[in-house]
């Protein structure tokens, strides 16, 4: 029985991949590479000694995704696959909407027309929009401020009227905060089509010469230095909190719902700071107007996780800032 990854390409997806195969799984990868490379394959073979089955296939194409049910035996689904930027989202809702909605849909009807009840979503900490209060936990008021936030709070409500209706299903829903950082072989990192919408792999291209300055985006927020608070993880961390779900969806029918963060906040202006004293760069960078549906501070209470799935971030903002210019210092 295979693990089929949806997004399996990306950033997140292939360090998930990794781990996957580290534990002795059998994935099947699915992407379509609009935000990924096909190079990252072999990257992932010179980590693990694997090259994971690999199709190039768009969740919009319900025959293709057909196609791959029927020539694998997929026990189990981590679906990441989304447009992911909480800025163009706002520019162009509707492609957000069709892709990840549409997208969402069509990979659960063949789920089920498989007989495949198992699934993990790649769902974020924008569910919560603007919370009441910090640290915040999984049974927070849910409400958005942007259409990339709603299509996840949409698909949420998705799978658990889907178990509603069918109480064979178990699914794991992951809210991710703020995923930094890359593998320590600084072979797969965070490659972002175009310019960054995330600060780190703004910072590192800063670093090295591609950008002269960072945009910060508001230095009048609420907080210690003015600059926005998010809770920064490692996305190795974040890529064993999976396999750690993957345990609970096969043991566990019904929905479960985790934070996945270090329960801690920094600042921007933190993670330049411990960004140049790890790597010793200096960073040029200029405040700038906050950006629509921001918020000024978000972080996690990540204690749910630690207690029903045995799992917590054991990566610290010096490792992700040293690893993410070991990335880009590879790259070159």
């Amino acid at each position: 029985m295979s693990v089929l990854v949806t997004g399996g390409t990306g950033y997140i997806g292939s360090h998930t991949v990794v781990e996957l195969i580290n534990k002795g799984e059998d994935v099947v990868i699915l992407d379509n590479l609009s935000n990924s490379t096909i190079e990252v394959l072999d990257k992932i073979k010179q980590i693990t000694g694997v090259l994971p089955k690999f199709y190039k296939v768009d969740l919009l194409d319900i025959n293709s995704l057909e196609d791959i049910f029927t020539q694998n035996s997929i026990e189990l689904v981590i679906h990441f696959a989304g447009l992911k930027s909480l800025t163009e989202s706002i520019g162009i809702p509707l492609e957000y909407y069709n892709n990840n909605i549409t997208g969402t849909l069509n990979l659960l009807k063949t789920m089920k027309k498989h007989n495949c009840k198992k699934i993990i979503f790649s769902s974020s900490a924008s569910v919560y929009g603007l919370p009441k209060a910090v640290p915040i936990t999984e049974n927070f008021d849910l409400h958005t401020t942007n259409p990339y936030a709603t299509t996840k709070l949409m698909i949420e409500q998705i799978l658990n009227d889907l178990y509603i209706s069918d109480n064979e299903f178990s699914i794991c829903i992951l809210r991710y905060f703020n995923p930094i950082g890359a593998h320590e072989s600084g072979l797969i990192g965070e490659i972002p089509n175009g310019k960054p919408n995330n600060l780190l792999p703004y910072i590192v291209r800063v670093a090295n010469g591609q950008y002269d300055c960072l945009n910060v985006f508001g230095n009048d927020y609420k907080t210690k230095d003015g600059t926005g608070v998010r809770d920064y993880i490692h996305v190795v961390d974040l890529a064993i909190g999976h396999i750690k779900a993957m345990d609970k969806v096969r043991n566990d029918i019904g929905v479960h719902i985790y934070n996945l963060g270090t329960g801690k906040g920094y600042s921007v202006l933190d993670v330049i700071n411990t960004f140049e004293k790890v790597n010793n760069i200096k960073i040029k960078y200029k405040f700038v107007q906050r950006r629509p549906g921001d918020i000024g501070e978000c972080y996690a209470n990540a204690n749910k996780a630690k207690e029903e799935l045995n799992w917590e971030a054991k990566r610290d903002l010096e490792q992700m800032c040293k690893d993410s210019w070991n990335f880009i210092l590879k790259s070159k």
